[in-house]
């Protein structure tokens, strides 16, 4: 099954920038999935459980840095298109 992420991930840090571009950097590492940034969020593209493994590892190193926010809309479908 295909599925579409949108993450929005807000580390509460004064410099914030470094951090967000190291998740997606984590998030881009993995080749079986598509992912494609914007100003606002980012949207993940692949199938459901590989997809989901790289976010959830990705979320979890990522809360490594103390106060970490994240919200996340998961549709099953393709919105790569």
């Amino acid at each position: 099954m295909k599925v579409s992420i949108e993450i929005s991930y807000y580390p509460l840090l004064e410099d914030y920038k470094p951090t967000i571009k190291k998740f997606i950097a984590a998030l881009e590492a993995n080749p079986a999935i598509t992912v494609k940034p914007n100003s606002m969020s980012t949207h993940i593209f692949g199938e459901f459980d590989q997809t989901m493994s790289t976010v959830t590892q990705c979320i979890k190193d990522a809360f490594e840095v103390p106060s970490s926010i994240f919200v996340l809309k998961v549709m099953n479908l393709d919105r790569n298109k």
